[in-house]
């Protein structure tokens, strides 16, 4: 089994009642809502890297005002040849407000649309769970910087 391990940072952006997505595109062309940032280059800051990932996504420059948390995930997936991967994903997740730029969209990226939503309208949208991990880090704030979330827990993002 081929391990892999994949470390990025990620922002929770929260302005006016609105939250800053980005709407990721899989590798089978499926479409949904995540949190702007991205993975982190070798030698690059994690602080550095979610200011890259926000401003490649959405087209704003963002400042990181906190750290809020770090989540992990941990999966299973074939690969080519039979082989499995044996994936786990550490999210480094900082709270950051625009400080420039304007709203676009990415190109020849992993995104395709970054928007604002309102934040009552998260729940229903089609997301990673990331969100709502994401979300419950900012209402939350643990000191522990981690929050159990599952994303078909009802009310999840209620809390």
């Amino acid at each position: 089994m081929h391990k892999e391990l994949r470390v990025a940072a990620y922002a929770v952006c929260v302005r006016d009642g609105q939250m800053l997505l980005a709407r990721w595109v899989d590798g089978d062309g499926g479409k949904r809502w995540t949190l702007p940032g991205g993975g982190m280059d070798h030698g690059e800051d994690p602080y550095d890297t979610v200011i890259r990932e926000a401003e490649e996504e959405t087209g704003y420059a963002v400042e990181p005002v906190a750290l809020l948390g770090v989540d992990s995930v941990r999966r299973r997936y074939p690969r080519r040849l039979g082989t499995t991967a044996d994936f786990q994903g550490l999210r480094i997740v900082y709270e950051a407000r625009v400080t420039g730029g304007e709203l676009r969209h990415e190109t020849n990226g992993s995104t395709d649309m970054a928007a604002w939503h309102p934040l009552d309208e998260v729940s229903g949208l089609e997301r990673v769970e990331l969100v709502d991990v994401g979300l419950a880090l900012w209402r939350e704030r643990p000191a522990a910087g981690r929050v159990a979330v599952s994303p078909t827990e009802p009310g999840a993002l209620e809390k």
